[in-house]
């Protein structure tokens, strides 16, 4: 099982490996990348992971990543501007359930805005003090309404993992409280798809499930031991989870059951979305992109213009995106 710290560890250590060969791969991709419609370009800092993307619209975008980076788009992605916030941390993760009103997470720390993005402010910060000294790392946040928000993320002692982390707010993230989960594992990402029904996956195949808006929690079984990276579900029954050594399941029942789908590829796949019932996408280590267009039976790899890892994926109406290592940034035009 790896930790999201071993995996980002040992990510950091190849980037300069890769580096030295990525030049050339572009100048020979540069065909299959116009074929495909995705194309390549680095955004961020040099040898720095980017973490996540996230579109509240067409026009409107934030990337973040180590450091403490953050930079938006007011024009679909054209230019970029890059946003200061209070920290040198890497981000994980960036969520806007309104407008301007978004949270972004980074290290022990929960930040929020109110005006896009121009002004971050910290919203809660969890020392190790509260953990008897263990470190806590936040790693996902999603909310259902302008009031009602969640965050996971582990504990570590000894870059060891020890427990899990659950936190809610109910006041917009004004105050926070801690939610306990029938499980110790890392928990790494989650998705609601209302206000009552919301999922959790993370380390040895964990898979949580609530239909009564987190007030309990309840095990799926996933069948699989593989850390699971990313979950979405796009309606109360269909759902994906993806993970390492290429695992891809599936649910058609809310996730009392889980299936194995062959992705062809045996990477780790960090990102999934379905945009409709027939059409999803799939990226991951290497520069892997996976797309279907028969409700997941079957998966065709993309041609992309780079072998660094691609942590985050958003794709919308007409544009899709994905970010990874080295600053790099990929736009696809459907």
């Amino acid at each position: 099982m790896t930790s999201v710290r071993e995996f980002r560890g040992r990510a950091r250590q190849q980037a300069t490996r890769v580096a030295a060969c990525f030049a050339l791969f572009l100048f020979f991709a540069g065909t299959a990348v116009a074929q495909t419609g995705w194309r390549g370009n680095r955004i961020g800092p040099a040898q720095k992971d980017l973490n996540v993307v996230f579109f509240a619209d067409s026009k409107r975008g934030w990337i973040g990543g180590d450091d403490g980076f953050v930079s938006a788009t007011d024009n679909g992605g054209q230019s970029w501007v890059q946003q200061s916030v209070s920290t040198g941390k890497a981000v994980s993760d960036i969520y806007f359930p309104g407008s301007d009103t978004g949270f972004l997470l980074a290290g022990d720390e929960i930040f929020g805005t109110t005006d896009g993005g121009k002004s971050w402010r910290s919203l809660r910060r969890f020392p190790a003090a509260e953990f008897d000294g263990a470190e806590p790392d936040l790693y996902s946040v999603r909310f259902t309404g302008k009031k009602k928000g969640w965050v996971v993320g582990s504990i570590s002692r000894n870059d060891r993992i020890i427990d899990s982390i659950v936190f809610f707010t109910d006041d917009g993230g004004a105050s926070w409280q801690r939610r306990k989960v029938p499980a110790r594992e890392e928990l790494i990402h989650l998705d609601f798809i209302d206000d009552k029904r919301g999922w959790i996956v993370g380390a040895d195949g964990t898979i949580l499930h609530t239909a009564n808006s987190g007030e309990s929690w309840q095990r799926q079984e996933s069948g699989t031991k593989l850390t699971l990276y990313h979950v979405d579900f796009r309606n109360e029954k269909d759902g994906w989870a993806v993970g390492e050594r290429g695992a891809l399941l599936r649910t058609s029942n809310g996730g009392d059951t889980w299936m194995f789908t062959e992705s062809n590829v045996r990477s780790n796949l960090l990102s999934v979305q379905f945009v409709s019932e027939d059409q999803g996408w799939v990226a991951g280590r290497g520069g892997v992109i996976l797309r279907s267009d028969d409700g997941g039976r079957s998966w065709i790899r993309q041609t992309t213009p780079t072998q660094q890892n691609l942590y985050a994926l958003f794709i919308g109406k007409k544009t899709g995106w994905a970010v990874g290592g080295d600053g790099m940034v990929l736009q696809y035009e459907r």
